[in-house]
């Protein structure tokens, strides 16, 4: 375990922190920004048990990093609330509701063949008619975590079955492997295919490993540490043969890149940890490295981009997508405003902390649909369930892609509908 007073001693309590933290910006209550939890860390590394009280404060914490992005003095506060994060959940007796919800989502969501156990219940469910039974009941509300997950599940589609090797096209540059994820795998099955054509279509050989899992990076972002620790174990093993692993969701690659902070301190794993965060890269970060070669025909449209969390703080990916966007043709790139605060998404935030998540859902989703854009484009799968279903309530539509979807469209030069659709 990481020894978090030095780490804490770093913050100066300055406030630059202050208006780019989402909770800060929605209640202004100084234990919910981040000098004001690192406080309270101090208080516990001084001896304070973590009380209710406490414990609610960290939940509350988006683990959005823009205060990383922030601070002037460079606190490491993404080790200090994932470190905290692993406290509490050793520490802080949790009620019987809370943990049943917990254990719920932690049995489910790292588990692709699970997700997939669920689509068909999930489209008798929708073609049923119980959806909008249950919904215009108003019984769902009395369950907020539920009445999240129910909103927030994707509609379920075919998910066709990805080779384990996609040949490089027109000249082999590289070599490469290609993480599938878990509700990218079962809810945006259409991603990871983009991703594998736009890779071979730029001279890689993609390898797709069937023996893949989850990253662990629910887990590891929720001081769930013996679990992540067993999940990435799975996953160097997976892929450390790897020249490069690209990943395609924010969250998933911010977990990877971690592998090496994870087993520091374990000297049969350190090593092989290293190699592989050193390895992993995003999508849009390797294709500007690796340099555009297919013909980028037009695609007329104008597009949103949306700066998922964990891209542009944790893993500092901000020039990358955009550059991508605008070396397509006839795409106009609109900015959202207020980019570095968190839609709420946040991994399980939405579904743990729903109230809020939908606080800055809905104030993201009105940034978005200011844009007038006919597209947003984001490179998680959370945040664009999250912005979606936040429009969906505001009244407003906007097809949603990611940026191997657009480019998959360049590339193959098919007509702009399929994104709209």
């Amino acid at each position: 375990m990481d020894e978090l007073g030095p780490l804490i001693d770093d913050c100066v309590h300055c406030g630059f922190c202050l208006p780019t933290c989402p909770t800060y910006l929605l209640w202004g209550e100084e234990m919910d920004s981040p000098r004001g939890r690192i406080h309270l860390m101090k208080q516990h590394e001084e001896g304070a048990p973590i009380s209710a009280a406490m414990a609610g404060h960290f939940d509350a914490c988006l683990g959005c990093m823009a205060c990383v992005t922030a601070c002037p003095s460079g606190v490491q506060y993404d080790r200090l609330i994932e470190t905290t994060r692993v406290q509490v959940e050793q520490e802080h007796p949790r009620g019987l509701a809370d943990r049943a919800l917990r254990e719920a989502i932690f049995a489910l969501f790292p588990y692709p063949n699970r997700l997939r156990a669920l689509r068909g219940p999930m489209r008798l469910y929708r073609r049923s008619g119980l959806q909008r039974a249950l919904r215009a009941s108003g019984l769902l509300d009395r369950f907020p975590a539920l009445a999240a997950m129910e909103r927030l599940a994707p509609e379920p589609g075919r998910v066709p079955a990805l080779p384990e090797r996609v040949r490089a096209r027109g000249g082999h540059r590289a070599t490469v492997a290609m993480l599938t994820g878990c509700v990218q795998r079962e809810f945006f099955p259409g991603v990871n295919a983009a991703t594998a054509r736009v890779l071979a279509m730029e001279g890689c050989e993609v390898l797709i490993p069937k023996v893949q899992g989850c990253c662990g990076a629910l887990s590891l972002h929720s001081g769930r540490r013996d679990d992540a620790i067993r999940l990435a174990r799975k996953a160097i093993k997976a892929f450390e043969g790897a020249d490069v692993l690209v990943v395609n969701s924010a969250g998933c690659g911010s977990a990877l890149k971690e592998y090496a902070g994870l087993f520091a301190d374990d000297p049969l794993w350190a090593a092989r940890a290293r190699a592989l965060s050193a390895k992993t890269r995003d999508l849009t970060e390797f294709l500007v490295e690796l340099g555009p070669r297919a013909e980028r025909h037009p695609v007329e449209i104008s597009v949103a981009y949306h700066d998922a969390c964990h891209l542009q703080h944790a893993q500092g990916i901000r020039r990358q997508p955009r550059e991508l966007l605008r070396g397509i043709p006839g795409l106009e790139l609109r900015e959202i405003a207020d980019p570095e605060i968190c839609c709420g998404s946040a991994g399980t935030y939405n579904l743990l902390q729903p109230q809020a998540a939908q606080e800055l859902g809905d104030r993201k989703a009105a940034h978005v649909q200011a844009t007038g854009a006919d597209l947003l484009v984001a490179g998680n799968p959370g945040c664009s369930l999250q912005i979606a279903q936040a429009l969906e309530a505001q009244g407003e539509r906007i097809a949603v892609a990611h940026p191997a979807e657009v480019l998959d469209v360049s590339l193959r030069a098919r007509n702009v509908s399929v994104l709209l659709n």
